[in-house]
C-alpha cells in the first residue's frame, strides 16, 4: 500500500502567499483574476471586497473594483455559503445557485412562511412569500430599485415583525428585505449598482437577466457542490472535510460525494489528521521570500478553513475574532497572524501586534501600513465586526 503523501504547515504557509496573492512577487493584476484566485471574496462587509482587492495587487484602485461589479460585471454580489454574502466569479454563479444558496434558500423560505403566519400578517405564509416575490419581480420589470423604494411602492412587502417585548434586543424589522434575500438566493434578482460609497453596502436590486443578459440554468446539486469543492480546493487545499463542511455551510454528505466527485487526493497534514487536494495538486510549492500583509475583516484567507493552528496562535483568537467567528482586521507576517491593523481619525494604517516579529517583520509589516495608507488616501473604513484587539488599539 503507497503510503500517503505528507504537506506540512511550511508548505500551507507558502501556498497561501503564492495562491492567495499575498507576497509581493505573486501579486495579481485584475479584479477577476484576484476573485478567482480566492474563488470568493467575503462581500458581508462593503469594504473586504476593495481592500481584499488592495491586499493582492499593485495599481488597482477602488474605482477599478467598482468598474469590475458594476460596469463590466464579471463579478457579482451573491449570497450562498453559510447566508453569507459573497462576490462571486461570474461563472461560478450557476454552481452556488444549484447547491450552496438553494440549501440557504429552502431554509429561508421556512423561516419566513412559519414568521410570517406567526405575527398574523398572513395566515398562510408561503403564499404571501409568493405574492410578494412576484410582486418584486414585476416592480423590477420596469428597472432597478432599492429597498426603500420597494418597500414604499408594494404594499405586498408592507409589515413588521418583532418589538413587542421589552428585550433590548427585540426591535420591530421590516419583512420587505426578506423577500429580496429570497428572491436573490434563488438568482431570480441581484445587488446591482451600489447607491452609496464603496464601503457601505447600499445596493439597488435588478433582475438578474437585466444585469447579465442570457442567465444559464443553475448547475444541479451535486454538480455545484463538486464545482465549489474543487475551487475551493485550488485556493485552500490541503483542507479537511471539516473545514470544507464549515466553508460550504453544508451537510457532511455533500462534502464526501463532493471530493469524491472531483477525484480529491487524500494527504496527511502536520497535526496528523486527513487533508484534501485537488489530484494534480500535491507537488510543493517553491521557496517563497518572508512576506507581510495586512488584510480586512473576513477577508477570504482568514476564513477560509475552520482549523487555523497553522497559520493562527489559538491564543490570538479571542483578540482577533468575535464570539461569533468573525475575523477582524489582520497582520501578517511570513504566512503567520502575528496581530492586527486599525487607523486613526486621519486615516493612517497603525499597526497592533500580538507577538513579536522581528526588526524585519516590523519594517515589512510598516511598509504595509503606508502601503494601505496611500491607497486609502485618507478615507476611514468602519467596520461592523471590529475585534477585540482592533477596539484596544482604537483607544486613545
Amino acid at each position: 500500500m503507497t503510503a500517503l503523501r505528507t504537506i506540512g504547515d511550511a508548505e500551507r504557509r507558502r501556498r497561501i502567499a503564492v495562491r492567495h496573492g499575498l507576497a509581493p512577487a505573486y501579486r495579481l493584476d485584475s479584479v477577476t483574476a484576484v476573485t478567482d484566485a480566492m474563488t470568493v471574496l467575503h462581500a458581508t462587509e462593503a469594504a473586504t471586497v476593495h481592500l481584499a482587492v488592495a491586499a493582492r495587487s499593485d495599481g488597482l484602485e477602488p474605482a477599478d473594483v467598482d468598474d469590475e461589479l458594476y460596469e463590466a460585471r464579471r463579478v457579482v454580489k451573491q449570497l450562498a455559503m453559510r447566508r453569507t454574502l459573497f462576490v462571486f466569479p461570474r461563472e461560478l454563479l450557476p454552481a452556488a445557485w444549484g447547491s450552496a444558496s438553494a440549501r440557504v434558500a429552502t431554509s429561508e423560505r421556512k423561516r419566513i412562511a412559519k414568521a410570517i403566519a406567526g405575527a398574523r400578517i398572513a395566515e398562510d405564509g408561503d403564499a404571501w412569500l409568493d405574492a410578494a416575490r412576484a410582486a418584486v419581480l414585476t416592480r423590477l420589470a420596469a428597472g432597478p430599485a432599492s429597498t426603500s423604494e420597494l418597500r414604499a411602492e408594494l404594499p405586498e412587502l408592507a409589515g413588521m415583525i418583532g418589538g413587542d417585548t421589552d428585550k433590548p434586543y427585540d426591535r420591530p424589522v421590516p419583512v420587505a428585505p426578506w423577500v429580496l434575500t429570497h428572491l436573490g438566493l434563488e438568482g431570480a434578482i441581484l445587488r446591482g449598482r451600489n447607491a452609496g460609497h464603496w464601503r457601505l453596502n447600499k445596493p439597488t436590486w435588478t433582475r438578474t437577466v437585466d444585469w447579465l443578459g442570457p442567465v444559464p440554468d443553475p448547475l444541479e446539486e451535486a454538480a455545484g457542490y463538486a464545482e465549489l469543492v474543487r475551487r475551493w480546493l485550488a485556493t485552500f487545499g490541503p483542507g479537511t472535510a471539516a473545514d470544507l463542511q464549515w466553508w460550504l455551510g453544508s451537510t457532511k454528505t455533500a462534502v464526501t460525494r463532493a471530493l469524491a466527485d472531483v477525484g480529491a487526493v487524500e494527504v496527511v497534514l502536520d497535526d496528523g489528521s486527513t487533508g484534501w487536494v485537488n489530484p494534480d495538486d500535491v507537488d510543493d510549492t517553491g521557496p517563497v521570500e518572508p512576506w507581510a500583509a495586512l488584510l480586512p475583516t473576513l477577508d477570504p484567507t482568514v476564513m477560509g478553513w475552520k482549523s487555523r493552528a497553522f497559520y493562527l496562535d489559538p491564543a490570538h483568537v479571542p483578540f482577533l475574532f468575535d464570539t461569533n467567528g468573525n475575523a477582524g482586521t489582520t497582520a501578517w507576517w511570513d504566512g503567520r497572524v502575528v496581530g492586527c491593523w486599525v487607523q486613526d481619525d486621519a486615516g493612517t494604517v497603525r499597526l497592533s501586534l500580538l507577538e513579536e516579529v522581528g526588526p524585519d517583520g516590523r519594517a515589512a509589516l510598516e511598509q504595509e501600513a503606508q502601503r494601505l495608507t496611500a491607497w486609502l488616501d485618507g478615507v476611514v473604513v468602519g467596520h461592523v465586526y471590529a475585534s477585540r484587539q482592533m477596539k484596544h488599539a482604537r483607544l486613545p
